[in-house]
């Protein structure tokens, strides 16, 4: 059973803690999101569970294992973190036998993850005029090499097009369902809403939220407007069911964290006469804002982190 799992996980950089104190799981058969700001800390969290980085205190596993410890480890896990150094002069299907033949896999194998992201057509193209999207594209491949149950991708939508985002959330999605885990990093909640079914938010290094994505959603508040006659009367019944609720004006009431079924239902009940009612409900966008900036109810103080040390095709099986 593949699985990710950090616990107590601390990154210094001299006095400068980039990561503290992390601790979260990831089970396959979803795909989770490791959200947060630039300098939140995501980076420098994923290159200590690759073993790129030493961690100062905790540990991340995969498996079970330190990646280090992984008895084959380029066919338990395929990442993306950043741009590898294309030879602009090879094409791209020898760029990939060129890595895979370090692994020990098999030759046809690169023209199989050619197919799954999309560049089949382009295998004897010369990495040089690939469009930045494109090679996205064969940086997931070379990823996939090995056919790997775990998949950890750093902002991998920097450089799609439109059609590329569609494309790479689809394909996540299907790897998914494979009974395989994906962990992808993103700094745009927007985004990435649309692709992940977990969310696990970092803010300076430290754990803002981790959850589904539709217990998210719930954490988004809902404000409810209604113009009524019966102000006084309104507030109270409000009140009296937990609903915080104010006036706005001689003939507006503001309530929040709830729906204009609850309250119209209410009113109904309780024979109060409603003029309009409207609701306007708290983007994600707002709510990733409040948990990496400092909401007391999610957030944590922290410490920047620094700058990282360094040491559309078919699919067989998936989405067209």
């Amino acid at each position: 059973m593949a699985t990710i799992e950090v616990q107590g996980l601390t990154k210094h950089f001299g006095s400068v803690v980039a990561v503290d104190g992390l601790s979260f799981s990831v089970d396959r058969g979803s795909v989770t999101g490791f959200l947060g700001p630039n300098g939140a800390g995501k980076t420098t969290t994923l290159r200590m569970l690759l073993g790129l980085v030493r961690p100062t205190a905790g540990q991340a596993l995969i498996n079970g294992v330190a990646y280090r410890d992984l008895p084959d480890p380029e066919r338990t896990v395929g990442a993306v973190l950043e741009s590898s150094g294309f030879h602009p002069a090879r094409t791209a299907r020898n760029h990939l036998r060129a890595v895979g033949m370090v692994d020990g896999i098999a030759a046809a194998r690169c023209d199989e993850v050619l197919e799954q992201v999309g560049l089949a057509a382009d295998g004897n193209r010369p990495v040089g005029g690939f469009s930045m999207g494109m090679r996205q594209r064969l940086e997931l491949a070379r990823a996939l090499l090995g056919d790997p149950q775990v998949l950890i991708l750093d902002e991998p939508a920097n450089g799609l097009d439109p059609q590329g985002i569609a494309w790479l959330r689809n394909f996540l999605r299907w790897f998914a369902t494979q009974d395989r885990v994906v962990l992808v990093s993103s700094h745009l909640l927007a985004e990435a809403a649309q692709t992940v079914d977990d969310v696990i938010v970092l803010n300076r290094g430290r754990m803002a939220g981790h959850g589904s994505l539709t217990e998210l959603r719930q954490r988004a508040t809902t404000t409810v407007r209604v113009r009524t006659p019966e102000t006084d009367r309104l507030v109270s019944l409000l009140s009296e069911h937990g609903i915080q609720a104010r006036h706005q004006s001689s003939d507006l009431v503001e309530a929040q964290g709830t729906t204009v079924e609850v309250v119209g239902r209410l009113m109904a009940d309780n024979g109060l006469v409603v003029l309009e009612m409207t609701s306007a409900g708290e983007s994600l966008e707002e709510l990733f804002f409040q948990m990496t900036e400092g909401a007391q109810r999610f957030g944590a103080a922290g410490h920047p982190e620094p700058a990282p040390v360094v040491g559309p095709g078919p699919m067989p099986g998936g989405p067209s």
